[in-house]
């Protein structure tokens, strides 16, 4: 068995929620990728994940007690959730489950259906096709810096190239799903806030269709490198790389103030710069 776990208890959670050096919100519009944030001592999920588990090789799906951690985190959850409903007067059960799964289930329909998803799914299938059919690339190019690096030739950096190939590989596979999940959210969102008139507070699909915006820029960065250093089977790129700047526009074009959604911490650095570690 990998790992040690720490059960989380409503204590636990509520400690870390009182915590104020968090920023509220933070992890509400950003990609994920804990490894290169900066933001990470300041982050209540990142926290969460650090008190439930000891080490990294405790996230092991194959592990049963990592799978009953995960209920445990939206046990407690739905325990504080109920709480704070009571401290309200609120009454969950007074809720039409069955209108809202209806209206869930149409969000999701249409979501499927719109140009945005579409294209950010074909795309998830372009990159699985590319990197299949493209190992020879890579070893004829790791060929070629061993040889600049044997020759020491002047005005060559392998090392530096092969790193920038490796980091560029890194961002694409990182992205690769997740553009067309923050796509779907953002429609989702989008859906529910026309449906609630969402017209002056700012929009949680603006701020998800952003970081997959964000994710589509630095996918495109990446894919420009790799098409300057991979000369062979340039179209193959090409072809990726215009697909995806289509579908850059399109999101642009479904979500004109996407841009404009400031997101806690991630997009005023400034203002906590004190704060980061």
């Amino acid at each position: 068995m990998k790992g040690d776990f720490v059960r989380l208890d409503k204590d636990t959670l509520k400690r870390l929620s009182d915590n104020p050096n968090f920023i509220s919100g933070v992890y509400n519009y950003c990609d994920r990728w804990c490894e290169r944030c900066p933001f990470t001592s300041r982050c209540m999920n990142y926290a969460i994940s650090q008190e439930e588990l000891s080490d990294a090789d405790s996230i092991d799906v194959d592990n049963p007690e990592f799978t009953e951690k995960i209920f445990d985190v939206f046990k407690v959850s739905s325990e504080l959730l109920t709480e704070m409903a009571e401290e309200h007067d609120i009454d969950l059960n007074d809720i039409d489950t069955e209108e809202y799964e209806q209206e869930i289930q149409f969000s999701k329909d249409a979501a499927k259906n719109n140009t945005c998803s579409i294209e950010a799914k074909k795309y998830t299938s372009l990159v699985k096709e590319w990197f299949e059919s493209s190992e020879n690339l890579f070893l004829d190019k790791e060929e070629e810096l061993n040889n600049q690096l044997d020759l020491n030739i002047a005005g060559t950096n392998p090392v530096e190239a092969s790193d920038k190939i490796k980091d560029s590989i890194e961002v694409i596979l990182w992205y690769q799903h997740q553009i067309y999940v923050k796509i779907m959210r953002a429609l989702n969102s989008k859906f529910r806030e026309v449906r609630e008139d969402w017209d002056d507070i700012p929009k949680d699909s603006d701020g998800s269709a952003k970081v997959a915006l964000i994710g589509i820029d630095n996918s495109l960065k990446s894919w420009e490198y790799l098409n300057d250093q991979l000369t062979d089977n340039k179209d193959s790129i090409l072809d990726i790389l215009i697909h995806l700047d289509r579908l850059k526009k399109q999101v642009k074009k479904e979500f004109p103030d996407a841009r404009d959604f400031i997101r806690p911490g991630l997009d005023e650095p400034e203002k906590y710069s004190e704060l980061r570690s």
